[in-house]
Order: C-alpha cells, then structure tokens, then sequence
C-alpha cells in the first residue's frame, strides 16, 4: 500500500514538473512581427499622408544595414517604394517619401501622393517585411472626409480595397 502511494506520489511530481515547464515555456519571448500605417487625407492640399511604424530591427534586417548608419534613410525609402502601391479610383498613385525616424526599437516612415481630389475606392498592395518575416501582419487605417476604414495584409493577401 505504502508503494502504491509512493509510486502514485512520484507520477504526480513527474506530471506536475512537466505541465510547469510547458507554462514557464508558454511565457517565453516570441517576436510579433507586424507594421501599422496611417494615411490621412488633407482636404486642403487634396494630399493622403501616410505614416509608417515599424520594428527597427525587423526593418534593418530586411534591408541588410544598421540603422545607426548613414545609408539607413536612403534603403528605407527604397524599400517603402517597392514594397507599397496605392491606386485611388483604379489610378496609380506615387508616392513621395519626405523622411524617416528611427526612435529606438521603432521606425517612422512617412511619405505622400497628390492630386488625390476624390476618393471613391482605395487599394493598396502592401508587401512591407512579408518576404523576411512569414508571420507579418501589416495593417493601414484610412481616414477620409470623416469615414475610417481599416485593411490587413499578410502572406497569401497582399493586396485590399476599400470603398468610401
């Protein structure tokens, strides 16, 4: 009898130890990759601004350059500009960048398009960090003339559209 207890005894420390180590796992540090943009419409200027954030290591990674170097603007610009189409009412857009800001473990990206005087659909093809980061979430949040409307890229859909 006394076995029997200490057997069972000894199967619940082993359980036990082993559902603690899954928890002390579940906690570990695990990377969350995503991007958020916001893109504004100035009624004024007919201009939608939009503002990049994103993870500088995750940007200085899929670039291949340190974000402490002088390069590191210049890269940027020309990854945003491979990486993000805008077309309004089924025309392409350009897109100008006007500057970057890299603040500690975060990027700012911000660039523009004009001639924008009307907006009844909005697309956008947004492939920022999908190639390097399987598990990319990028999301764009549109505010025109009172209306906001929120899209998400990732793998498999890079592309969305929205309608005002």
């Amino acid at each position: 009898m006394i076995v029997n207890l200490l057997i069972k005894m000894k199967k619940l420390l082993y359980i036990s130890g082993i559902l603690t180590f899954f928890m002390l796992m579940s906690f570990m540090y695990v990377d969350f990759f995503s991007s958020m943009t916001k893109v504004d419409y100035i009624d004024g200027s007919k201009t939608l601004k939009f503002t990049t954030k994103m993870n500088t290591n995750h940007i200085s990674e899929a670039i291949k350059i340190n974000p402490n170097t002088a390069g590191f603007e210049a890269e940027v610009k020309k990854y945003v500009n491979n990486n993000f189409d805008v077309y309004v009412n089924g025309s392409p857009k350009t897109i100008t960048f006007t500057g970057s800001q890299v603040s500690g473990e975060t990027v700012w990206v911000y660039f523009e398009t004009g001639g924008v005087s009307d907006i009844s659909t909005m697309k956008i093809k947004n492939t920022i960090l999908l190639s390097s980061f399987p598990k990319q979430f990028n999301i764009v949040s549109v505010s025109y003339k009172g209306s906001q409307k929120v899209m998400n890229f990732q793998r498999g859909k890079e592309v969305n559209e929205v309608a005002f």
